[in-house]
């Protein structure tokens, strides 16, 4: 075996290491000079601006680029610059690009199993998407509701749980909330409008301006870190928490079907192992950033609020009726859910044991 032959298949082999069996490593991705030469296009929902959720995509063009030695090639697009952020799916699915970094949530009025695919309301913390995805049945279950669009889903990134959102007011009871314009999507949404708010869905650029201008009266976005890049905090005084309705979003690369099948086997698999490491960055990014970004907010005069028992209650209540009444009128929503459900009380059962008892009694003793 050539010395550089050695050198490469030792560099591919070390580079994709702790993705273990949920994404095997590709031997020979480039398998020499002989692999053929990919150029694929990646439409996302993200301003670029945002680093680390637009960094999701770039970490995967980057990575399948480097693990092919520059063989397959994907050109990541910011929001807008191909489709609108919301429309990376349709861009996905008519082949006007290969590929798109989204989330799922975004077209429930496509599907609203797809929900499940990011995160919904009262659902699974990032640990717990995470086993539900790779080792609870999860990703095949939301990849056979992607074949009916010719697509292909990989998780590629999570946010961990996020925040509940910027207000020019006080929200103490569900009644504060009714006539409330707020920017929230998924079935987060649905459940704010079943609690009387006027729902909003507008890109995140243009979330400040919305914002700021008083065209709505709260917005949602991620979390400390994303959300002071886009200087909400310069248009709404009081910051809630928790995201009730994204306790772990994931985020998804999406594939058109076709392309998919056309590529060689060693580079599926390169790109399934870049969408597993850009899962695993992102959170671990995140909570890196998001606890900084926490502490410059409140010191510049941000006012942390939580979301009142009676309004985290009313969600709850709200978001069960939702999932009952799509699980008794769509069969996709049905196959999701029932299996879901099933997983989540497990494992609340498991992490009440253990994690949560464990960070019930260090946060109690963390100084404030």
């Amino acid at each position: 075996m050539k010395r550089s032959k050695f050198i490469r298949n030792a560099v591919i082999g070390a580079a994709g290491s702790t993705a273990a069996a949920c994404s095997p490593i590709p031997r020979r991705a480039s398998q020499g000079t002989g692999a053929a030469k990919v150029q694929w296009r990646m439409a996302t929902s993200w301003p670029g601006s945002l680093d680390t959720i637009s960094g999701g995509a770039t970490r995967v063009c980057d990575r399948v680029s480097a693990m092919t030695d520059g063989r397959f090639e994907i050109k990541p697009f910011e929001a807008g610059e191909i489709v609108p952020g919301p429309q990376v799916l349709d861009a996905v699915q008519s082949g006007t690009v290969q590929c798109g970094h989204t989330a799922s949530y975004y077209y429930i009025g496509k599907n609203p199993a797809l929900g499940f695919a990011t995160s919904v309301p009262f659902g699974l913390t990032a640990q717990q998407q995470n086993a539900w995805l790779y080792h609870g049945g999860g990703l095949k279950a939301i990849q056979d509701i992607y074949a009916d669009f010719g697509v292909i889903n990989f998780p590629a990134g999570n946010t961990g749980t996020q925040m509940g959102g910027w207000f020019k007011r006080q929200i103490q009871s569900v009644a504060d909330l009714k006539g409330l314009k707020m920017r929230i999507p998924g079935l987060g949404g649905e459940v704010m409008s079943r609690l009387g708010v006027n729902v909003q869905l507008i890109p995140g650029g243009e979330i400040f301006l919305a914002l700021e201008r008083g065209t709505i009266d709260a917005a949602e976005w991620v979390g400390p870190y994303d959300d002071e890049k886009l200087g909400l905090h310069k248009a709404a005084p009081y910051y809630y928490y928790p995201g009730w309705w994204e306790p772990g979003a994931t985020l998804d690369v999406l594939v058109n079907r076709s392309d998919w099948d056309k590529l060689p086997t060693e580079y599926q698999e390169v790109f399934k192992t870049a969408a597993y490491e850009a899962n695993i960055n992102m959170l671990a990014q995140y909570d890196a950033l998001n606890r900084e970004a926490l502490g410059r907010l409140t010191a510049g005069g941000t006012k942390l609020a939580r979301y009142s028992d009676d309004i985290l209650k009313a969600a709850q209540e709200k978001a069960f009726e939702l999932y009952a009444e799509n699980a008794a009128k769509n069969s996709d929503f049905r196959r999701v859910y029932e299996p879901w459900t099933a997983f989540r009380e497990q494992v609340y059962q498991w992490h009440q044991v253990n994690e949560i008892s464990f960070a019930n009694f260090v946060t109690a003793q963390t100084k404030r």
